[in-house]
């Protein structure tokens, strides 16, 4: 069987099929009734052993290990049949893409999978000669563990119809690569990782191979300039890259009927049975927490103050719904893949709507800053209620003199990395000694914060106005010269009292 070294020079153009295993149609959750392609520059081209960037200020490079077609002569409006034939050779290609910059060219690709370096092929080309366009088998590693394995017999688009397919649109000339797509098991990779990609026919004569199409991974240093698009990525995103939400860090995504009627991401964390108007804020602040806590206290809730905080507004009084943030103790490859570019942190601080209270766990550990001046102030523009985290603030002098009030473990000027990783968001945490779950309401003010679980607000904030209403009248009947005895706590002849003192008020 013949193997020639792969040759750049010959290639016009570079086509790539978006979607077509369906392993890999499983995991998107579609599959396409016709295939469709995007174009690659032949200057994102390289060969073996050769390093790829990951651009500075992204996380989400992600491979794609992949059969790529050598066309061997000119077609134009081919059969299915003639298709097949017109294709020279086969060899392995990995279409590396970046996630961070799909947002404005999602489809095309050129932004996110056009860079350069970012279409290896080779070492050598398979001479299909003799060799059935299902036989070929395609597998991928990361840092030597087995990532990728799919056969061409399962494609949804066979070879041939591709070439036939595209043939009908455009001319395809010798050296043209068509990149036939990627199977399930693509995910992120990080700078240190190396990437190979195989591919073989192994039940064809002599078992022939393309060899190992390796590629390493390094650190892009050269930012966008402020006109280009920035990088930006999504939970979807997220999701996408890396193959899975879990795979991700990603908490499960809600069921479906648990958003059909959702304008927007926020609306999945009002509290069942609870809606947080205007009207029920004012009732709220209408109460001290001392009060609300003894009303807790009194339905056996003794565990729902975040204690050992400082506030920046102490004078401020802070209403809001729970928002969660947790992070993990600091390792190095952790960090490396889930604290840069747009982590968790930054994702669930843009996504803040108003009346929100970000409440974050950082294990009580406050030597980093776990937020600081531009996120807090991001928060505040989005009209979010107040910030809390049992870990360090940074930039407390900038922080303090925002409007919004932030709940903090203490001051430390280093980054989030020294101490933390950004993990996931909305879900129940541990914060201050407490528990918090996305859509608790937070109260808080000079004499701490309260965690009160959405089903008992109503009735804990009645009682707690009530509660205040019967204290009035008590300090009034103190300041009056009455003794304490009967009427704090009010008997029966006092209550009588008490009841005939609302009428009149």
């Amino acid at each position: 069987m013949t193997l020639t070294p792969f040759d750049p020079a010959r290639t016009t153009k570079i086509i790539a099929v978006h979607l077509s295993y369906p392993s890999r149609a499983a995991q998107r959750g579609r599959t396409p009734a016709f295939a469709s392609y995007f174009m690659k520059p032949t200057s994102s081209m390289a060969g073996t052993g050769g390093e790829i960037e990951r651009p500075a200020d992204t996380e989400l490079l992600a491979f794609e290990g992949e059969i790529a077609l050598v066309i061997g002569q000119t077609v134009r409006r081919v059969t299915a049949q003639e298709g097949w034939a017109a294709v020279s050779g086969v060899t392995a290609a990995n279409d590396f893409g970046v996630y961070d910059l799909r947002l404005v060219d999602k489809g095309s690709n050129l932004r996110n999978k056009g860079g350069d370096g970012f279409t290896p092929i080779g070492p050598f080309v398979i001479d299909t000669d003799g060799i059935e366009q299902g036989a070929f088998r395609v597998r991928t590693w990361v840092n030597g563990e087995l990532a990728q394995s799919d056969t061409s017999d399962t494609l949804l688009f066979g070879f041939g119809q591709v070439v036939s397919d595209l043939s009908q649109l455009l001319t395809l000339e010798p050296g043209d690569v068509i990149l036939t797509g990627t199977p399930a098991g693509s995910s992120v990779v990080v700078p240190g990782d190396v990437v190979e990609v195989e591919v073989d026919a192994p039940q064809a004569p002599g078992s022939p191979s393309t060899g190992r199409l390796v590629t390493t991974v390094t650190q892009g240093t050269a930012l966008l300039p402020p006109y280009s698009a920035p990088p930006q990525v999504d939970d979807d995103q997220r999701a996408e890259a890396w193959g899975s939400r879990e795979a991700a860090g990603l908490p499960p995504a809600p069921a479906a009927d648990e958003t059909a009627d959702a304008p927007d991401s926020a609306a999945t964390h009002e509290p069942a049975g609870f809606e947080l108007t205007p009207e029920w804020k004012a009732k709220i602040n209408s109460v001290a927490t001392a009060t609300l806590s003894a009303q807790l206290r009194k339905r056996g809730l003794n565990n729902v103050s975040i204690d050992g905080l400082h506030s920046t507004k102490p004078d401020a009084r802070l209403v809001g719904r729970a928002r969660t943030l947790r992070y993990v103790p600091n390792r190095e490859d952790l960090f490396a893949a889930h604290g840069e570019g747009y982590n968790a942190q930054k994702r669930v601080i843009d996504s803040l709507t108003p009346d929100d209270v970000l409440v974050m766990e950082a294990r009580g550990e406050h030597g980093s800053g776990t937020i600081g001046d531009i996120l807090a102030l991001r928060a505040q523009v989005l009209g979010a209620a107040g910030i809390v985290t049992d870990g360090g603030l940074r930039d407390l002098a900038i922080v303090s003199g925002l409007d919004i009030p932030t709940y903090h473990g203490g001051a430390h000027p280093a980054v989030l990395g020294r101490r933390h990783v950004p993990w996931d968001i909305d879900l129940t945490i541990a914060c201050g000694g407490a528990a918090v779950q996305p859509g608790d309401v937070i109260v808080g003010d000079a004499d701490g914060l309260l965690v009160i679980p959405p089903p008992l607000v109503e009735e804990v904030v009645d009682a707690a106005i009530e509660q205040e209403q019967q204290e009035l009248f008590i300090a009034e009947r103190v300041e009056a010269g009455e003794a304490i005895e009967g009427l704090f706590p009010m008997n029966a002849d006092w209550r009588a009292r008490y009841l005939e003192w609302q009428k009149s008020r």
